[in-house]
């Protein structure tokens, strides 16, 4: 598969399935690199059965994390399956990504330690949903419930809440698409390659930043504030004329320029107000006299003049809203494809952009067993490559 990525060049073997470690390979690919993804037969990955929606088949949720991949569909259990799969690991690989229960591959006699030593470049990388040790199946919202996530989701005064995306697996993807390319870079330098081992809990745990910090800290437990930051005040949701409007304050000038905007340039001078301590110290008085003033106008209005004035502003968008107003405002953040059964599909971007080496989406998402021929005719081509080399 011909790339101008920056990661063309670079061969990636995907065993994995459902979504963290398969948005990582995804993102690979989109980096240029060329990926197979090893499904398996007769279903293929999971989620191609995870909707409604489905379309031409296919589930849009399979669709959103598996372009930029060939797909071979096998039976790993059987020895001339796992014949071929060793293969394309030790003699074609760069990169080997697998998330199957602790023991599986080692059962099937494909232990990535064993293809390292086989292939001492190979960079080997496993999503696990705990730490090592603990071999609990590692599912999102449970990662959401048990990293504390969702005690600090919500509304303060309502239930725990999950956030409306799979969070802990996009997170680890990217976690495992960083130590990916780390290994890679480490390779260039000792010619060796190395193991990645990523677990969802790891990475929420992680993603907390912040958060976690002020409870290492001071020790007080971290509590919802539904829309509202904790550290910072005003950054949240307001009640405008007509609905809601996003105010991200991040420091006292913008605070003085929201002041100016609702026509009470005094509030900035309140002693209860004019440092963001004194005003998280203060905000519900503070978000009374905010919505009481942006009672005078509707939520466009006031983003016309925040926007104007540099004070961080947005209206509440619905996602199609969202995508409405990246076009209008010049953002293209999608790509089309011709798809095999769906037609034309429509697909979210990533977010890179280069200025030396393209990093474009190479080719939509295979239905299952798509490029058997393919990978069937590179392994011959392996195999008489080692053919030759022994004849040599």
């Amino acid at each position: 598969m011909e790339s101008s990525g920056p990661l063309a060049g670079i061969h990636v073997l995907d065993l994995s399935r459902v979504l963290a470690a398969p948005y990582a390979t995804m993102a690979l690919g989109e980096l240029g690199a060329d990926v197979i993804k090893v499904e398996r037969r007769p279903d293929g990955d999971e989620t191609r059965q995870w909707g409604p929606p489905f379309v031409g088949g296919e589930s849009a949720y399979f669709l959103g994390v598996n372009r930029n991949k060939r797909s071979i569909a096998l039976d790993l259990r059987t020895p001339e399956d796992q014949e071929l799969v060793r293969t394309l690991a030790v003699e074609w690989a760069d990169v080997v990504v697998e998330n199957f229960r602790p023991g599986t591959l080692e059962r099937w006699n494909l232990g990535l330690e064993s293809l390292r030593d086989a292939n001492p470049r190979l960079v080997t990388a496993t999503v696990r949903g705990y730490p090592e040790g603990d071999d609990r199946p590692g599912y999102d919202f449970i990662i959401q419930a048990g990293s504390g996530l969702m005690s600090i989701t919500g509304e303060p005064e309502g239930q725990p809440a999950k956030v409306g995306v799979a969070v802990a697996d996009i997170t680890t993807g990217l976690f495992l698409l960083s130590g990916i390319e780390a290994a890679l870079y480490r390779r260039e330098r000792t010619g060796r390659g190395d193991h990645v081992t990523v677990s969802l809990w790891e990475s929420q745990m992680a993603w907390l930043t912040n958060v976690a910090q002020s409870y290492l800290v001071t020790g007080r437990e971290p509590k919802r504030y539904g829309n509202a930051h904790a550290q910072l005040a005003p950054y949240q949701t307001l009640r405008t004329l007509d609905g809601y409007i996003a105010v991200g304050v991040g420091n006292d000038r913008q605070f003085q320029s929201l002041c100016e905007a609702l026509g009470h340039p005094q509030w900035a001078r309140d002693p209860r107000y004019c440092t963001n301590p004194d005003r998280v110290q203060h905000r519900e008085p503070l978000q009374e006299l905010l919505e009481s003033a942006l009672q005078a106008k509707s939520t466009q209005e006031w983003i016309d003049d925040l926007e104007a004035r540099g004070v961080p502003a947005s209206a509440v968008l619905t996602i199609p809203e969202a995508l409405s107003d990246a076009e209008r405002r010049g953002h293209h953040l999608t790509t089309s494809f011709h798809h095999e059964t769906v037609g034309d599909l429509a697909q979210i971007r990533l977010p890179w952009h280069f200025d030396e080496a393209a990093a474009l989406p190479q080719s939509p998402p295979p239905v299952i067993d798509q490029h058997r021929q393919d990978i069937l005719g590179l392994l011959q081509e392996i195999r008489q490559h080692r053919k030759d080399v022994e004849h040599d």
